[in-house]
């Protein structure tokens, strides 16, 4: 194995350190917001995909070669190793909770943040630097535009009466509209068990606050044995 000198030491601690802190940055956002995937995974994936970047940046360090042998080897592949296992990582944290998924933003985080990571390993500190910002200013930043944009929600909702006191459907969604809510995909069970008649639906509002008083409403029928309110999203 050719001698390490210092230079070598100082420019992989660098490219490690970089790492590791644009890594954190993107995490802490994360961790701030209370996502599981937080502070210590960003910042472990970001110094692994650096760590591993090494291997090609710094490959005559582990693979020497004979004088006049040449032998190529393609750094791409590693950066397309990296991106790949990560994927998984991401998946990890991805879950579905009712008709809503969760952890998507957070999964694309752990993505840009492997990118972030083979980055710094490659020695583009201007192009980490670059890419952390714009990073946490989506995560930040586009979060609140986000949530000031008129935008459709989606609730999926059910309702349930007792067998001699349904609500009849025109009524029902007279209620609903009258709350601001569009219904779509409406089904219907009966439970012969409990004797009970559901209503099943997606409905759709462009205000949060009609969900609340819908379900003041409902929880002020008589008629009504059980409902549902579960909005979608990430």
């Amino acid at each position: 194995m050719p001698d390490l000198n210092d230079s070598f030491h100082l420019d992989l601690t660098l490219h490690l350190l970089v790492a590791l802190v644009a890594g954190g940055l993107v995490g802490l956002e994360r961790s701030f917001h209370g996502r599981p995937a937080g502070f210590r995974t960003h910042a472990l994936v970001c110094l692994a995909s650096s760590l591993l970047m090494q291997l090609t940046i710094y490959q005559s360090a582990w693979f020497p070669t004979a004088e006049g042998e040449a032998v190529r080897l393609d750094p791409t592949r590693m950066a397309q190793g990296v991106m790949t296992g990560i994927g998984f990582l991401g998946a990890g944290v991805i879950f579905k909770e009712g008709l809503s998924v969760r952890g998507l933003t957070t999964a694309a985080s752990i993505w840009i943040t492997a990118g972030i990571g083979i980055l710094a390993g490659a020695g583009f500190y201007f192009a980490v630097v670059l890419s952390t910002a714009l990073a946490l200013f989506t995560l930040a930043l586009f979060r609140h535009i986000e949530m000031r944009m008129p935008s459709q929600q989606f609730i999926g909702h059910s309702v349930r009466f007792r067998r001699d006191a349904v609500m009849e459907e025109d009524e029902l969604r007279r209620l609903l509209a009258a709350h601001g809510f569009r219904v779509s995909q409406m089904s219907y069970r009966l439970d012969g068990d409990t004797d009970e008649f559901e209503y099943r639906m997606m409905l759709m509002t462009y205000e949060q606050a009609n969900l609340r008083r819908l379900a003041d409403t409902l929880n002020g029928l008589p008629t009504v044995r059980q409902f549902r309110l579960s909005p979608t999203g990430d």
